[in-house]
């Protein structure tokens, strides 16, 4: 089998990072995986690319890190790769606001370091460079978000980002690498880090399931965010990088629900509606079926800049890269909860 390309991942150890190596693996590609070393074990999403077989001579993990510029100077120097898709990051919002000095040195200047590395290393006619920004840029703007809505960040994360968002474009246009940035809108699956609001819903339904002696605690339930497949919005990376022309994207169904929505949904697949009884912080969710109460808010999880609604207008997207959506949002959540519920019977 002849290798088409290679292509540097960071973050690979993450939702992103390892549905997009899957994704380049099956056309062929040459992956190099940049890693953070740990003293536990954090390779869960990519253990199946260690596994004997074709896919195994195509993986190269290599340990490294976006706050370390000699790491991933060293790592480009060496495999000088065709792509370099930067998905690494301090990526919850919430934890931005107690750790900003640190989430601005890796999700802001360590992009600036990846750029810096293929200036120096003059790969800027080789190398094509997609940066993951995000729908948190555009704060509280008048919704649906396009390539062309005014930034109104509201966290140390989106602001963060938000340097990579331009700093990107800027060494595209002041040493011509072909660099892009994709404006992905929420993106989930089964793969989706565990204190992310949508996975803890569902690993909370699939726990639920088991066992009903618990509690379900969550912030701002009418927060609005247009959700959708990790698995489909990865294609999009590479399309990007394969146009004549670099360009940036919004990538997003169109369509906006409350967290709360995404919480009834989820109950609905082990069958059990939910009820809402009083409001602000004394709210609660209650099983239907006995009038138990099964969900509570904790304002610790409310933001302290709340964003009240993203939704994106993929229109170019789908015009130019002839792309659209495959996953809608209840197909999304099945899928989420039925990968927990058999977690926990695989663990049981």
């Amino acid at each position: 089998m002849t290798i088409k390309k290679t292509a540097l991942i960071t973050g690979i150890t993450g939702q992103d990072g390892s549905l997009l190596a899957d994704f380049l693996l099956k056309k062929n590609y040459k992956i190099i995986g940049l890693k953070r070393r740990s003293s536990s074990f954090n390779t869960e999403r990519i253990n199946h690319l260690y596994k004997k077989g074709i896919l195994n001579v195509r993986f190269f993990p290599y340990y490294g890190d976006l706050t370390d510029s000699s790491s991933l100077l060293r790592v480009i120097q060496s495999t000088k790769p065709h792509e370099i898709y930067n998905l690494g990051a301090q990526s919850h919002v919430h934890t931005s606001f107690e750790t900003p000095e640190y989430t601005a040195n890796s999700d802001a200047i360590g992009t600036l370091r990846i750029l810096e590395a293929i200036r120096i290393l003059k790969l800027n006619k080789k190398t094509k460079f997609y940066q993951a920004s995000t729908s948190e840029i555009f704060g509280n703007t008048h919704v649906p978000q396009n390539e062309k809505t005014p930034f109104r960040p509201r966290s140390p994360y989106a602001i963060s980002k938000l340097y990579s968002y331009w700093q990107t474009i800027n060494y595209r246009e002041a040493y011509k690498i072909f660099a892009v940035n994709g404006i992905l809108f929420n993106h989930e699956g089964p793969r989706r880090g565990e204190t992310f609001v949508t996975r803890k819903i569902t690993r909370f339904v699939a726990s639920y399931f088991k066992n009903q002696n618990q509690f379900l605690y969550l912030g701002n339930l009418n927060a609005k965010r247009d959700w959708g497949s990790a698995k489909d919005y990865v294609e999009t990376m590479w399309l990007m990088l394969q146009k004549n022309k670099p360009s940036d994207y919004v990538i997003a169904t169109g369509i906006s629900k409350t967290v709360r929505d995404f919480v009834e949904e989820a109950f609905k697949n082990i069958d059990i509606k939910i009820k809402w009884k009083g409001s602000n912080l004394k709210e609660v969710g209650v099983n239907s079926k006995n009038n138990k109460i099964i969900i509570k808010i904790d304002p610790g999880y409310f933001r302290p800049t709340e964003i009240d609604e993203l939704r994106g207008d993929s229109k170019k997207a789908k015009r130019e890269l002839k792309w659209k959506p495959k996953t809608n949002f209840k197909s999304l959540i099945k899928e989420m909860v039925s990968a927990d519920i058999n977690r926990i019977s695989l663990d049981a």
